[in-house]
């Protein structure tokens, strides 16, 4: 029998190839389908999809698992080969650090900050506490860790990137590397050479080598280099000595040796005492000290700072300013400064820095007498003079020697400013359009109440300020009120204005934000914030500038070797409108002219300026400026066993010191000289609307004065603007005390025009012919009372029966001026 043909595109099975169990037989594949199945007991192959699109552009799991594996080949093997390429070198230049010079802006030697202050002690010597203080501050898992932790590092990295701050991320273990055998550049090199230094040093040397060498070479400030050498410059002991609490404030100055000096920086204070809290609680937290001892550890205050004898006089005070700005603007870092071998060029001009000392020697301190005057003891000066077209710091003054005196009163921020605060209230008035609480343009010739303790009106608290000597002055315009510091207008033109804005303006003149008691509030105006006479002089030189702020340099290059270091761009900024500046110094002109600074005028150039006399006389202030230099200077009263602050009352055989004399006679001085051979300029200035002209005389009958004609803006011609005619001649005020009783005849400082009278009473009897003379305490009993009741009128009345009874003197008062 013979077999059947196959059905049609039924494919002969190969006969060498037996079925296997499971797989589809020939029979039952697909018909029409050319060459059937792969083969018999194979699945059929799926086709690759291609890869289209955007996905062609990505690599395989295949190609980017061997990137990988040829990554971390190539980088172990940059490791192995760094690790025994890199040898531990020698000891850097660092570990016997040279000494920077510092340079007057001609390239004259200013001074050199001396040789490096090291002695090196075995851990053995020093205090288990003071160590573990160390440890709890810098690298509390120091014996448990490798010497490089990459997780710290990376962390360190972000954190910086991310604007947290600079972190280091580095162990102790680098840290000594760093500080002994390399160097404090930030570079990229430098770490990763510090990296493979620290790798092989923590595997050949022990922790206890490690840490010896850490303590030895870190840089606690105070040119004090190791353990040993600060715990002399700080506390006067040798290290073995130092408790608990003197080596967590030791450990504490790691971290930024200069800023955490609370001697001589004062304002710092608050930032050392959490960081030295942090170290101590990290030593609870690690077991190394009880809850109990903790508890009761005290803060211990350091000694005072011993100068080098190469940084007497001022070279002390502007070598640590100029080092202080270096580090605050990060141009170079603390222990990087401290390396030395840079040549730093400062702005400070050598003949007005001479002339600067020889005023203040001349017009106070030849006079002090310490042995005769307890007084005496307290008086201290501190003065900045600044280039307003340029920034640049000509001249500082910052005590009577560095050796001697430790604390810069020119960048101290612990003394109120008073009264030199004003112009800033009123170039935010401008600057902001503000008007009165009836809607007044505020201007020069706007009246406001100056009646003492006069309520604030309008503000959320109650304020009633004391004018200076209590006086009431009634209406009176914002000239006149600049004139004679009155503080119950100021107060109320502050919140006019809005205290807000008033500080807005202050910041963008150049006062810093963070300035101690700078509190948005009406007693502002007044001058309570604690701003440096640094901080000052830049915000004036602003307004000398016709409201263009430069930031302020000592700095005119550093170099090391063959290398410049860059420095801060200081690009110049409008921070208030030209009208508004101007139309401030407008009065300040009148404040020399004719108000309390007419000391200033013994310079023979024409200058605009403001007085200050700070609470309890603590501090009094003039600062003021020509065209072309603004000059801050301030008397200041403190302790010198204790530091506190004191009053000036009694001192110079003065009743009380106000900044209209010793301080306006000093800037007088010095300017005269720093300006000699230069003709005298006149100030070009362009007022707001209102300013340039006089309203005519206005009716006292009404408690709310009405508005002055505001005016048409005209530039003024070269030149001072004249003092405005006063609300009632017939008061006495220009006649009696200011200007014939007072600035001419009568006396400032003893009688005339503070309480002599500023009516006709004061002027006849009170101020002129007996309260600003010799005869003034026989005057106050009876000249200067019956002038006050018969002839006096107002304010007249009670003011020449104050002249008479106080014999022409003020008498001491709490508030400021």
């Amino acid at each position: 029998m013979s077999d059947q043909s196959p059905p049609p595109g039924w494919t002969p099975r190969d006969p060498d190839t037996p079925d296997e169990p499971g797989r589809p037989r020939a029979q039952e594949r697909g018909p029409g389908r050319p060459g059937g199945s792969p083969g018999p007991g194979r699945p059929a192959k799926k086709a690759r999809r291609k890869r289209t699109g955007w996905r062609r552009l990505l690599p395989t799991w295949r190609t980017a698992l061997g990137a990988v594996l040829l990554l971390a080949l190539l980088l172990g093997g940059a490791l192995v080969a760094g690790y025994l390429l890199v040898d531990i070198p020698p000891a850097n230049a660092a570990a016997t650090a040279q000494s920077n010079v510092y340079l007057y802006s001609d390239g004259s030697q200013l001074a050199r900050d001396g040789e490096v202050n090291r002695v090196n002690v075995p851990l053995s010597q020093i205090p288990r506490t003071v160590q573990e203080a160390v440890l709890a501050a810098e690298d509390r898992d120091f014996y448990s860790e490798r010497a490089v932790d990459p997780k710290a590092m990376l962390r360190a990295a972000w954190n910086t990137a991310t604007g947290k701050g600079t972190q280091s991320g580095s162990t102790i273990t680098q840290q000594y590397v760093k500080n002994y055998y390399l160097g404090q550049e930030q570079t990229i090199k430098r770490k990763v050479k510090e990296s493979f230094i620290a790798i092989k040093l923590g595997r050949e040397k022990s922790k206890a080598y490690i840490l010896e060498g850490y303590l030895n070479t870190s840089y606690f400030g105070r040119n004090a280099y190791g353990i040993q050498a600060a715990s002399q410059a700080y506390y006067g002991k040798d290290v073995g000595r130092l408790t608990t609490a003197e080596g967590a404030y030791l450990a504490t100055l790691l971290n930024s040796p200069s800023a955490f000096d609370v001697v001589s920086h004062p304002q710092s204070r608050p930032r050392a005492l959490a960081r030295w809290n942090y170290v101590l609680d990290g030593m609870v937290k690690q077991g190394w000290l009880p809850d109990a001892e903790r508890a009761t550890t005290q803060f211990p205050e350091p000694g005072k700072v011993r100068a080098a004898a190469g940084l007497s006089g001022q070279r002390g005070y502007l070598v640590e300013a100029v080092k202080d700005y270096i580090t605050e603007n990060r141009i170079l870092d603390d222990k990087t400064l401290a390396e030395g071998g840079y040549a730093i060029t400062t702005t400070i001009d050598r003949r007005r820095q001479n002339a600067f000392v020889e005023a203040v020697d001349n017009q106070m301190t030849a006079k002090l007498d310490p042995q005769k005057r307890t007084a005496d003891r307290v008086v201290r000066a501190g003065g900045v003079s600044i280039d307003p077209a340029t920034g640049k710091v000509v001249a500082l003054y910052g005590g009577i020697d560095y050796t001697k005196q430790y604390v810069n009163n020119a960048t101290r921020h612990d003394y109120q400013v008073a009264s030199t605060f004003k112009p800033f209230v009123f170039a935010a008035a401008v600057e902001n359009d503000s008007r009165t609480q009836d809607g007044r343009r505020i201007t020069p010739y706007t009246l406001y109440n100056g009646d003492n303790k006069r309520p604030v009106v309008g503000g959320r608290i109650r304020f009633a300020p004391e004018n200076e000597g209590q006086v009431s002055y009634g209406n009176i315009t914002v000239n006149t009120a600049t004139d004679l510091s009155v503080n119950a207008v100021y107060a109320q033109m502050a919140v006019d204005v809005g205290t807000l804005k008033v500080k807005e303006t202050a910041v963008a003149l150049g006062i810093p934000e963070n300035t101690p008691n700078f509190d948005p509030g009406p007693a502002m105006a007044l001058g309570t914030m604690q701003a440096s006479v640094l901080d000052m002089t830049q915000a004036y030189a602003t307004l000398a500038d016709h409201g263009r702020r430069t930031p302020y340099t000592f700095l005119e290059k550093i170099a090391k070797e063959d290398d410049t270091i860059a420095l801060p761009e200081r690009t110049p900024t409008q921070a208030v409108s030209r009208e508004a500046a101007d139309t401030t110094t407008s009065m300040l002109v009148s404040v020399v002219d004719n108000g309390t600074g007419t000391a200033a005028l013994a310079a023979g150039h024409p200058a605009a300026g403001k007085t200050g006399t700070g609470e309890l006389d603590r501090s009094a202030w003039f600062a003021a400026y020509t065209p072309g230099l603004v000059t801050v200077v301030a008397m200041m009263g403190q302790d010198p066993d204790t530091g506190a602050l004191q009053s000036l009352y009694g001192a110079l055989g003065e009743s009380r010191i106000g900044g209209g004399g010793y301080p306006a006679r000093i800037w007088a001085a010095y300017t005269k000289t720093a300006l000699e051979g230069t003709d005298p300029v006149d100030f070009d200035l362009e007022l707001q609307p209102g300013a340039a002209q006089p309203p005519p005389p206005p009716s006292f009958e009404s408690e709310s004065p009405q508005e002055t004609a505001p005016g048409e803006r005209t530039p003024t011609s070269p030149g001072r603007p004249t003092r405005p005619t006063p609300p009632n001649p017939t008061n006495g005020q220009d006649q009696g005390g200011q200007d014939n009783g007072g600035r001419n005849q009568g006396g400032q400082n003893n009688g005339g025009q503070d309480n002599g009278g500023q009516t006709q009473g004061g002027q006849t009897q009170g101020g002129q012919n007996n309260g600003g003379t010799t005869q003034g305490d026989q005057a106050g009993t009876s000249a200067g009372n019956q002038a006050g009741t018969s002839q006096g009128t107002g304010q007249g009345a009670a003011q020449g029966a104050d002249a008479g009874t106080t014999g022409g003197l003020r008498p001491p008062s709490a508030f400021l001026e």
